[in-house]
Order: structure tokens, then C-alpha cells, then sequence
């Protein structure tokens, strides 16, 4: 699969931290923050044949943004990560690095992944603030579910905090493979990777749900989760813009959830729901 490289001069101030949200809500999963740059990826085939890169060129012009378009072949893609890819650290909670990484210290959990393709290393705010919620929560003999599993980051994290079952799911395939190859790189059997939607995820009874996706896949299945969580569960939830805070905590009300606690980073929102 080919990609997709945006790369766009960033502008300065409050804007920087917007023009992230927007661009996590419009679907961009993958960001490279440099100096004067933020370079973005997303699937070429997705990219020319739908309504995403009008709406990007849309917002470029209306923000007044420079950028330029590159495709990027599925065989560079690791050269390229690996040259722009550094290690992550989550306070001393949790560190995300790569195997050519040296190991972290003075922290509690650290991941090791290799991205292939798939997205989600913890660089991007929707993914920091998971991390941060789920250190205030007790996985321990817990059955989870990771809607949206990307590289496999959380589904890891969750067993590396005592989760007994894992299921991790993601509509990509890339997404499917790699977290697969990243659970036997950490030495970890018991995610079980479902390549599909929610739907295609049989079980319930889950007694923590992790859902950071986007605010329009969260709104359509909330219903769907709620009858996937036990009673008295958990469900966290980011990829939320400050500004879609409220509509989705009303959803979540009206499906049956109860706001616990929420972070707020890079303009964006994560959210800790119980079960009412």
C-alpha cells in the first residue's frame, strides 16, 4: 500500500495546536512535528478516491497553509519512520521506542513497536492522553477490548498492566498484521487481533473498552459499545476535538455511560466513562 506524504509549514502560536485536532479529526494518524513543519500520512487509495483531500486542500487555503504532496511506496516506509521515529515517554508511567532504541529507564512499562505501515505511536496527543488515563485504572484480571488498535499500543499496555484477555481490533489490515507482530516482539499471547469493524468482534462482557478513534466512529457506535461493556465498566475514548467535547459526553449520556474524568492536550479530548 502506498501513502500519502503532506508535508505542511506550520503556523505559530495557538493555531499549531488546532490545526493538529483538525487534522486528527479529518482521519490523519500519523504526525511528524519538526521544526517549521508537520508532516502528515494517509493512504494514497483513501486520498484520491474520496472527499479527503478536497476538504484538506478547503482548510489549507482558508488557513492559509503552504504544503507539498508526495506519495510514499510501502517499501520506504520504514526507512522513513525509523529516520524520523523517537522514543516516547509518558512521564514514568509508560516509554514507547523502537527496537534499535536503547531501553528507557526509571520507568514502570515500556513498549517496543515497528510501525509497518500501521499508525498510532503514541506521538500524537489522542494516544498520550490514553496512556494517561489508563494509569489511573485497574486493569488487573480484567477483560479488555482496543477498538481501533493501530500499532497494538494500548492492547499492550493493557496486558503489561494485568489485563487476563485482550481483544484488539482495527478495520486495516497493515493495523491487523502489525499489532500481531508487535504482541510477539513484547512477548505477549494474550491479545487476540480481529481484522474488521466492531461488528465483526463476537464476545462481550468487557470490563474496559479503549476507543481512540474519531469523534464520527465513536458517536455511531456508542450504542453498540455500551452493549459490549459490562455493568459498572469502563470506557475511555479519545480522537475527540475540544470543540465536539459536549455532543459526544451527550451521546455517551444517552447511550448509557456517566462522564468520570477527562484530559484535555493539543486540543483535543480524552474521556473516562462508567457504565450508568
Amino acid at each position: 500500500m502506498d501513502y500519502v506524504q503532506i508535508a505542511l509549514v506550520l503556523p505559530s502560536g495557538d493555531k499549531r495546536d488546532w490545526l493538529l485536532a483538525e487534522l486528527s479529526e479529518m482521519g490523519f494518524e500519523s504526525f511528524q512535528e519538526e521544526d517549521d513543519q508537520l508532516i502528515v500520512f494517509h493512504p494514497q487509495a483513501d486520498w484520491d478516491q474520496g472527499m479527503l483531500a478536497i476538504s484538506f486542500r478547503d482548510l489549507a487555503e482558508q488557513q492559509n497553509l503552504s504544503w507539498s504532496v508526495a506519495t510514499i511506496g510501502a517499501q520506504n516506509w520504514n526507512a522513513l519512520w525509523e529516520s524520523n521515529f523517537s522514543p516516547i515517554r509518558v512521564g514514568d508511567f509508560c516509554g514507547i521506542r523502537a527496537d534499535f532504541h536503547p531501553p528507557q529507564t526509571n520507568i514502570q512499562y515500556e513498549i517496543v513497536i515497528n510501525p509497518e505501515m500501521a499508525f498510532g505511536t503514541g506521538h500524537h496527543a489522542t494516544t498520550h492522553m490514553m496512556i494517561e488515563l489508563m494509569s489511573g485504572i485497574v486493569f488487573t484480571q480484567k477483560k479488555v477490548l482496543d477498538y481501533g488498535t493501530g500499532t497494538g499500543v494500548l492492547a499492550l499496555l493493557a496486558s503489561f498492566l494485568g489485563s487476563v484477555i485482550i481483544d484488539a481490533v482495527d478495520i486495516e489490515k497493515a493495523a491487523f498484521e502489525n499489532t500481531q507482530k508487535n504482541a510477539q516482539r513484547n512477548q505477549v499471547d494474550n491479545i487476540r487481533v480481529i481484522h474488521g469493524t466492531l461488528e465483526s468482534v463476537v464476545d462481550a462482557g468487557y470490563q474496559i473498552i479503549l476507543a481512540n478513534i474519531n469523534r464520527n466512529v465513536i458517536l455511531d457506535t456508542l450504542p453498540a459499545l455500551r452493549n459490549k461493556i459490562e455493568a459498572n465498566g469502563i470506557l475511555l475514548v479519545s480522537g475527540i476535538l475540544q470543540q465536539d467535547q459536549e455532543q459526544v459526553e451527550q451521546a455517551a449520556i444517552q447511550a448509557g455511560f456517566i462522564l468520570k474524568g477527562q484530559l484535555v492536550r493539543n486540543g483535543c479530548v480524552g474521556m473516562v466513562f462508567s457504565c450508568a
